[in-house]
C-alpha cells in the first residue's frame, strides 16, 4: 500500500484522529495539471485535507467537495473526495510562480490571499449541506481547523503539508487530522495542546521515516491510541466519455448547431484530470436528435 489513511480513536474515545500519507496522490496531481511548486504544495495540501475529510462521510455514494476561492494569484482550489479513499482536485492556475515566503517556504498564504473556504457535503438529501468560513490565513491547514470549529463546533487541530525535490516533484505529502469529543476532559485537551506545541511538521515527521501510525502514536502516545481502520487513498477521477456527454445534453441545441457548422470535431477537458474527449461531427449530430 503506497498512500493510505489511518483513523481511530485515543483517551478513551474522547478523541478521534486520521492521519495520512499522499505523496503519490499528490505527485499524480502535479504531473496532471503541471502545477508549478507552490500551487503543487497548496493542492497537494487540499487533497489530503478532503482525503481524509472524505472517510467522515458515511454514505457509500457521499460526495465532500471542498472549494477555497481567494484573490491571490491562485485564484482558487476545488477538491473532492468520497468516503472510501477517492480524491480529485485541480487549481485554477496551475502555473502560479511566486517567491518563497520571509520562512524561505513556498508561499501558499501568498497564493491564495484573502477568501472564502466552502465545504459541500452531498448526502442525497434534496440539497447538499454548505457550510462557508473565511480564509484565516491561506495556509490551508488553519483554514479547516478554524471550519471545524465555526461550522461545526468540533475542536480540533489539522496539520497538513508537501515537501518538494529539487526537480520539483513531490518528496513527501501527509497529514492529520485530531478531534476532540464533548466530553473530553480539561487535562486531556492541556497535555495534547502542549504535545501539539512541541510536535515538528508534518513533512518532517514524513521525511524522517515516520508512517501515519507514528506521527500518531508521537501526538497520541501517553493518551493510548487505538487504530481501528487504515484506506487506501488515491487521486481517482470518475471521468468517462459518456458522462462528458450527458453534459453536452446541457448546451442549448442552437450552439451545438454551431459547433457543427464549424466543420471541426469539438474536444473537451476534464477540471480534475486533463483527460480530453473528442466528440466527431457525427457524434454532435446525434445529441442534437436526441
Amino acid at each position: 500500500m503506497s498512500d493510505y489513511i489511518v483513523r481511530g480513536t485515543a483517551a478513551d474515545s474522547s478523541i478521534r484522529f486520521f492521519a495520512a500519507t499522499t505523496k503519490d496522490t499528490v505527485e499524480y496531481a502535479r504531473k496532471a495539471h503541471n502545477t508549478s511548486p507552490v500551487a503543487t504544495a497548496a493542492l497537494g495540501r487540499l487533497l489530503t485535507a478532503g482525503a481524509m475529510m472524505g472517510l467522515m462521510m458515511k454514505g457509500e455514494d457521499d460526495v465532500l467537495t471542498l472549494q477555497i476561492r481567494g484573490d491571490g494569484p491562485i485564484g482558487g482550489l476545488t477538491v473532492t473526495a468520497d468516503s472510501s479513499g477517492r480524491v480529485k482536485g485541480y487549481p485554477l492556475n496551475p502555473e502560479v510562480i511566486l517567491h518563497a515566503n520571509d520562512k524561505g517556504k513556498l508561499d501558499v498564504s501568498g497564493a491564495i490571499g484573502k477568501g472564502v473556504l466552502s465545504v459541500i457535503k452531498d448526502m442525497g438529501l434534496k440539497e447538499p449541506y454548505v457550510g462557508q468560513t473565511r480564509l484565516v490565513t491561506g495556509e490551508i491547514a488553519e483554514d479547516i481547523t478554524f471550519y471545524f470549529a465555526e461550522s461545526e463546533q468540533v475542536p480540533s487541530s489539522v496539520g497538513l503539508g508537501v515537501l518538494m525535490n529539487k526537480d520539483n516533484t513531490v518528496r513527501q505529502a501527509g497529514g492529520f487530522i485530531i478531534q476532540l469529543m464533548p466530553f473530553t476532559e480539561d487535562r486531556i485537551i492541556d497535555a495534547l495542546e502542549a504535545k501539539l506545541s512541541k510536535i515538528s511538521s508534518v513533512t518532517s515527521m514524513l521525511d524522517a521515516g515516520m508512517t501515519p501510525e507514528d506521527i500518531i502514536n508521537e501526538i497520541l502516545g501517553d493518551f493510548g491510541v487505538e487504530f481501528t481502520e487504515t484506506t487506501e487513498t488515491a487521486f481517482e477521477c470518475n471521468c468517462s466519455k459518456e458522462r462528458v456527454k450527458k453534459a453536452l445534453y446541457s448546451i442549448d441545441k442552437k450552439d451545438i448547431m454551431e459547433m457543427i457548422d464549424e466543420g471541426k470535431p469539438i474536444q473537451v477537458e476534464c477540471h480534475f484530470c486533463n483527460t480530453t474527449y473528442e466528440f466527431s461531427l457525427e457524434e454532435l449530430r446525434d445529441i442534437v436528435k436526441e
